[in-house]
């Protein structure tokens, strides 16, 4: 299945690391839990849902319940994310935009290159990136900007709701045009976004026909 789901996009990447230095990489999660403001430059980057690094050690792999346990010589990292635009887009931003905190979350880990310059860094990504199986996103049309402005826009009819049970039309219309000023920036309209290439049109096509497949039989019945 594909990695889209409208305007978002899924990214899993798992890489292995030596065993002894699992402790240390958790340390480092726990230091920047205790300081978020270490990860201000994450969070100023509005195109990210979220992004998550946990360490998974050998034993804590998952297996089916009947399954035999796997002997595995490595701990893992598990790098999970939801983000709007490109997947280069997304890679180069990271590693332009906070290539110390990327290099912090990968320490020690097998091959890593280093997040700049950025041709090495795709490639490592790209390697241990695994393709997400299934991907549901409920407001597919919108990115992150669009829901933060559509909550604006709802709040902002809340209030205008109370004011026009409690003041004359002159008064409710000075406050309405106010409103729509300072609001003029988040009535964009929401929807699908250009495809980003060939390859991602492809994949969305291929991804409706087996929406269709399963959905429109059972709707027409």
């Amino acid at each position: 299945m594909s990695n889209l789901a409208g305007k978002s996009y899924a990214m899993n990447v798992v890489t292995p690391m030596q065993p002894w230095r699992a402790a240390m990489k958790k340390g480092i999660f726990v230091i920047l839990r205790a300081f978020p403001m270490l990860l201000s430059r994450v969070q100023g980057l509005n195109f990210i849902h979220f992004a998550r690094w946990c360490v998974i050690t050998k034993k804590d792999w998952p297996g089916l319940t009947a399954q035999e346990r796997e002997a595995l010589s490595y701990n893992y990292m598990l790098f999970a994310t939801n983000f709007n635009g490109t997947w280069e887009q997304y890679v180069d931003a990271f590693s332009d935009g906070i290539p110390d905190l990327l290099n912090l979350a990968w320490y020690g880990d097998y091959n890593y290159p280093q997040s700049i310059p950025t041709s090495p860094f795709q490639r490592y990504i790209e390697h241990n990136q695994y393709d997400t199986d299934y991907y549901y996103n409920a407001t597919p049309g919108a990115n992150q900007r669009d829901i933060k402005a559509s909550i604006m826009v709802y709040s902002a009819l809340l209030e205008l709701q109370v004011l026009h049970a409690q003041c004359d039309a002159d008064s409710f219309a000075k406050a309405y045009r106010a409103k729509l000023r300072d609001l003029q920036n988040c009535l964009g309209s929401m929807g699908y976004a250009p495809a980003a290439s060939v390859g991602s049109l492809a994949a969305a096509k291929e991804r409706q026909a087996a929406v269709d497949a399963v959905w429109k039989p059972s709707a027409a019945a």
